[in-house]
């Protein structure tokens, strides 16, 4: 239900890890609309069973940080958590102009505005 959204937001944190608190909180954001929002608590309770299912063992997907409640990614022992890191951050990427690109769309550019002398 909400699996890709908490390894979107796993992926994003990094090797510091997210508390299950602010994890649940973000997840419950994302899902609240001005028409219908989900319950804290039910959000809360999937987060925290899904991170306690996923982080069984040493190959899973989800590991728990030496902070206690706080969990990441397994990007050492999971083949799919680098996978995972790849994808949500190819997915995420928006090309971004550099500032010679931006100069030289401006050195291009010899329209006339048509506002220029109303302000």
């Amino acid at each position: 239900m909400y699996d890709r959204q908490i390894l979107g937001i796993l992926s994003d944190v990094g090797q510091r890890g997210i508390s299950v608190q602010a994890l649940a909180k973000h997840v419950y954001n994302m899902n609240c609309t001005l028409f219908a929002s989900p319950q804290y608590d039910d959000v809360k309770s999937y987060v925290q069973k899904y991170l306690l299912k996923n982080s069984k063992s040493s190959q899973s997907l989800i590991e728990r940080t030496e902070r206690r409640g706080y969990y990441r990614l397994n990007t050492k022992g999971n083949a799919d958590a680098r996978q995972l890191v790849l994808d949500f951050r190819s997915g995420n990427a928006v090309e971004k102009e550099t500032e010679a690109d931006v100069q030289s769309s401006l050195v291009r550019d010899l329209s006339l505005d048509l506002f220029d002398g109303l302000l």
